[in-house]
């Protein structure tokens, strides 16, 4: 399960109607709509939590964050394995982990075959945003230099937030990723 944001009831149903065993629960960042479901989720299917190392200060803040958008208290999940490394075997899956900080400090994007789950670093026709605390622009524009030499053209996006879409119509539509293309291309 990756980045498991709420609604841990219809994550749930949604498991037990296609028949799937989930074997872990791996998310691209801490913030709370792609965290939301966790713990719920863990104590369900008796699954183990993954989140990049880098992400601690923002899990850290999980009860300010809920706070501030008016959410009851619940404790921030608990993290069974910090990865950090380039690759994850969870089950039979082999996941590429990409680094791509900039949205927060350890955001990552996860590569499985030919599909890549971009949390908040890309979406369709856009990009993360950086005014939240750990972001920062310069390191985001980073990260997408490198997801647009890294990842090939046909690979299927699928973004935290809204469409799926692909690394070829991102770098030919996507206005954010138009100032980059300088870097990748040099």
């Amino acid at each position: 399960v990756i980045d498991p944001g709420d609604e841990p009831g219809l994550i749930q149903n949604a498991i037990e109607e296609e028949d799937l065993e989930p074997v872990a629960i791996i998310n691209t960042h801490a913030h709370l709509d792609h965290i939301g479901a966790v713990t719920e989720l863990k104590n369900e299917f008796g699954i183990s939590f993954y989140l990049h190392k880098n992400e601690k200060p923002v899990l850290n803040n999980f009860e300010r964050d809920r706070a501030f958008f008016g959410m009851v208290p619940q404790g921030a999940p608990k993290v069974d394995q910090w990865y950090g490394s380039d690759e994850l075997n969870i089950g039979s899956y082999t996941i590429r982990i990409i680094a791509t900080p900039g949205h927060t400090p350890g955001g990552t994007c996860l590569v499985i075959s030919d599909h890549i789950f971009t949390g908040d670093t890309l979406f369709a026709g856009s990009v993360g945003r950086t005014d939240l605390p750990g972001g920062d622009w310069d390191t985001l524009c980073s990260s997408l230099v490198k997801l647009m030499k890294e990842i090939p053209a046909d690979y299927i996006l699928h973004p935290g937030h809204g469409p799926d879409t692909t690394m070829k119509t991102e770098m030919s539509q996507n206005p954010f990723l138009f100032p980059l293309l300088k870097q990748v291309n040099s």
